[in-house]
C-alpha cells in the first residue's frame, strides 16, 4: 500500500504567527537605538569626551604673562619683573603611585607640606590639562636638591616664572601696592575673567587699581605626550601678552624727599600739582617692603612687618584726622564769601572767649590784638577765627567744607583704601552723640577741631584752591596729556577772597609760624601750620602745607605727623621745606642756594600753640 502524499501533515513552528514580525521590529529598534546612541555620543557629548580623550593625549604647558612695568613721570622704573624658578606638578600627580614617593620628597626639599601640595592639585581638578604651580621663588639650594634627587622626581618641572619686582623697595609701597597670588575665595570671583590657579593679582594701590591694564594675557604650548606623560611633540602655541606698561605722575625724586623727609616719623605727606592734581609724592610711614610678597611664603618675620601694631599697610596719606588750624583757609573763605566780612574787616582778639558758658583759649593765651583777615592767619589766631565761625554760623561752614571736597573721597584710583573723612553736622551729632548742634560746635570746627577729620590728601587738594585761583582739582596718579581744567572745577569764589587767603598765607612764611620755610633755598613760598588735640592724654597731632613760588605755584605740599607732639611749624614745616627743595633745586639746577646740613637752621622756635598753631 502506498501512502498517501496529499494528506501528510506540516510540523514547522518558527515563523509562524507574530514572531517574524516581532524579530524584525525588536532588530529595527536595536539598530535606531544604537544609531541615535551613537548620534548622541558623536554630536552631544563628542566635545565633551574628545576633551577628556585629549586630556590623556594632550598638555597645555601654560606661560605667565609679563606684567606691565612702571615708571614715573620721567621714566624712571618704579616696577618690573623677575624671573626666578618655579615648580610644576600635573594636577593627576597624587592619584598616582610614584606620589609616595614624589609628595615627601618635595616637602622636605621645598619646606611645605604634602597637604598643601595636595591641596592645590585637588583645587585645579584630575581632569585639568594645565601644569599647577605649587612651589615660586626657588632658591639655589632648593634648585640643586630636586636635580639630585631627579630619578625620584620625574614628574616635577621646574619652569621660569614672572615674578614682580619693585627696585626702590619701601619707599613706594604705598603708591604702587603690591601683588599676591589670588586667594580661594579671589578665584571664584575671577575665574570668568581668565584668571587661574596661581594666578597673582594687584592686591593694593597702583597695582590692584590697574590690574586689568597691567596683567596681559596667558600663552602657552600644546604639548601630546605619551602614555607616560612624556611630550612626544608641540601640536601649537600661542605667546603670551605682555602687559601695557604705565606711566604716572609722581616724581621719583620729590618721592624719595619726601620719605626721607618724613623719616621715622608716624604719618604722611602728600605733593601735588596745584593746577591737576597730579601726585607728584605720597607716602606714608610705618610703611613696608612690596617685594616680600612675591615670596612662595611669608616668614614670621615677614608677617610682623606687615602686621605690626603701628598698622604699616594703612596710607595714612589716605586716613583721616583733625585738621587743626590749617582749616582756617576754609573758615576765612566762609567767612568773606558769606559777606559777613569783607577783606577789609578787623577783629579784636583776646587771650580767650568765652561763648554760652563755655571758654575758648587763644594759643599764645594774650591775643594779639586788633587784626584783619591776612594777618589772623599769618598769627593763627584762634579768637578771630572764633569770631568768623559764630557770625556766619554752622551751616555756612560746613558748606564750604564740602565745596573744599571734606567728608567725601577725593577721586584718586585708590577708593577701597581712601578715608572720605568726616564733616560733623546737625544730622550726625543727633544720630551719634544724641545731641543737637550748637555753637560751640561751630567754634570748634572753625579752627578745624572737635569731630572734623580730613587727611593729608584731602588738605594738598585745600591748598591747591588758593594756589590755582580757585579750583578743586581731582587728585590722579596715571600721567595723561589731558589739560588741566579736565581735572578741576570751579568754586566760583571772589577774586577778593582768593586774594586774601594768598596774602594771609604768605605772610605766615614771611612773618608767622612757618618761618623754617622763609630761605633763600626755594623760592618765596605759602603755608599754614596746625597742631590738633588727638585726647585722651596723646601728643598733639601736628600738621604743615605749602605752596610754592607763591605767584605762581608750581608744587602744594603737605606733611602730617601722627602723636608727634610739638608744633605744626617746628615739626612738620622742616619737612615740607625738604620737599620742596628737592623739587626746585633739581627743576632749576643752581638758581636757589643749597641746603645747610644742620637741621636746627631749619626750625624756628613757637610759642606754647595746643588748639593749633
Amino acid at each position: 500500500m502506498f501512502p498517501s502524499f496529499g494528506n501528510k501533515k506540516d510540523t514547522r513552528t518558527v515563523g509562524h504567527g507574530s514572531q517574524s514580525i516581532f524579530l524584525i521590529v525588536f532588530t529595527l529598534l536595536m539598530t535606531v537605538g544604537i544609531e541615535a546612541r551613537l548620534a548622541y555620543l558623536q554630536i552631544v557629548e563628542g566635545p565633551k569626551l574628545r576633551q577628556r580623550a585629549e586630556a590623556n593625549r594632550i598638555r597645555m604647558i601654560l606661560k605667565q604673562p609679563e606684567r606691565g612695568n612702571i615708571f614715573d613721570r620721567n621714566g624712571k622704573l618704579l616696577a618690573s619683573t623677575r624671573y626666578p624658578s618655579s615648580v610644576y606638578l600635573w594636577p593627576m600627580a597624587h592619584t598616582k603611585p610614584s606620589w609616595s614617593v614624589v609628595g615627601p620628597r618635595l616637602a622636605q626639599i621645598l619646606n611645605i607640606s604634602q597637604d598643601e601640595m595636595e591641596k592645590k592639585l585637588e583645587q585645579a581638578g584630575a581632569n585639568s590639562s594645565s601644569l599647577i604651580r605649587v612651589a615660586r621663588d626657588l632658591n639655589e639650594a632648593e634648585i640643586t636638591a630636586l636635580k639630585e634627587y631627579k630619578n625620584e622626581l620625574p614628574e616635577v618641572e621646574i619652569n621660569t616664572d614672572s615674578v614682580r619686582y619693585y627696585p626702590h623697595g619701601k619707599q613706594l609701597a604705598h603708591v604702587l601696592g603690591y601683588t599676591r597670588e589670588l586667594t580661594a575665595d579671589q578665584l571664584n570671583d575671577k575665574k570668568q575673567s581668565g584668571y587661574r590657579l596661581g594666578d597673582v593679582i594687584g592686591q593694593m594701590g597702583v597695582e590692584k587699581a590697574y590690574e586689568k591694564t597691567l596683567r596681559g594675557e596667558w600663552g602657552g604650548q600644546r604639548v601630546e605626550v605619551d602614555g607616560a606623560g612624556r611630550p612626544i611633540r608641540v601640536l601649537g602655541e600661542k605667546q603670551a601678552k605682555a602687559g601695557n606698561d604705565l606711566h604716572l605722575t609722581i616724581d621719583l625724586d620729590v618721592q624719595k624727599a619726601a620719605e626721607k623727609a618724613l623719616g621715622n616719623h608716624r604719618g604722611a605727606i602728600a605733593a601735588i600739582d596745584p593746577k591737576n592734581g597730579a601726585v607728584l609724592a605720597m607716602v606714608s610711614y610705618p610703611t613696608f617692603d612690596p617685594n616680600i610678597f612675591s615670596k612662595q611664603k611669608l616668614s614670621q618675620k615677614d608677617w610682623e612687618s606687615v602686621q605690626g601694631k603701628e598698622h604699616p599697610l594703612i596710607n595714612r596719606a589716605l586716613s583721616a584726622f583733625p585738621p587743626a588750624s590749617t582749616f582756617k583757609i576754609v573758615t576765612t573763605t566762609a567767612g568773606l564769601e558769606s559777606g559777613k566780612f569783607s577783606p577789609d574787616s578787623i577783629l579784636q582778639t583776646f587771650g580767650s572767649l568765652t561763648v554760652g558758658g563755655v571758654t575758648f583759649g587763644e594759643w599764645n593765651h594774650a591775643g594779639f590784638g586788633p587784626l584783619g583777615f591776612p594777618r589772623a592767619i599769618a598769627m593763627s589766631s584762634d579768637t578771630f577765627f572764633y569770631q568768623v565761625g559764630r557770625k556766619v554760623g554752622g551751616p555756612t561752614l560746613i558748606e564750604w567744607s564740602r565745596k573744599y571736597g571734606f567728608g567725601q573721597k577725593t577721586g584718586i584710583e585708590f577708593p577701597n583704601e581712601e578715608s572720605k573723612g568726616l564733616v560733623p553736622d546737625e544730622t550726625w551729632k543727633q544720630r551719634v552723640l544724641k545731641t543737637p548742634w550748637t555753637v560751640g560746635d561751630t567754634i570748634n570746627m572753625s579752627i578745624g577741631q572737635g569731630a572734623l577729620q580730613v587727611t593729608p590728601l584731602q588738605s594738598a587738594i585745600m591748598f591747591s584752591v588758593p594756589a590755582n585761583g580757585g579750583y578743586r582739582v581731582q587728585p590722579h596718579l596715571l600721567k595723561d596729556n589731558e589739560e588741566a581744567k579736565s581735572w578741576r572745577s570751579s568754586l566760583n569764589m571772589k577774586p577778593e577772597t582768593i586774594k586774601v587767603l594768598r596774602e594771609g598765607l604768605r605772610k605766615v612764611v614771611s612773618e608767622g609760624t612757618g618761618k623754617s620755610l622763609n630761605v633763600p633755598t626755594i623760592p618765596p613760598a605759602s603755608g599754614k601750620s596746625g597742631t590738633a588735640e588727638a585726647g585722651g592724654g596723646r601728643p598733639n597731632h601736628t600738621w604743615f602745607g605749602a605752596y610754592a613760588p607763591s605767584n605762581k605755584p608750581e608744587i602744594a605740599v603737605v606733611a602730617f605727623g601722627e602723636n608727634t607732639g610739638e608744633h605744626g611749624g617746628t615739626i612738620c614745616g622742616p619737612m615740607v621745606l625738604q620737599v620742596l627743595e628737592a623739587y626746585f633745586q633739581h627743576k632749576y639746577p643752581g638758581k636757589y642756594k643749597k641746603s645747610q646740613p644742620d637741621p636746627s637752621e631749619a626750625k624756628t622756635p613757637n610759642s606754647g600753640h595746643v588748639t593749633g598753631d
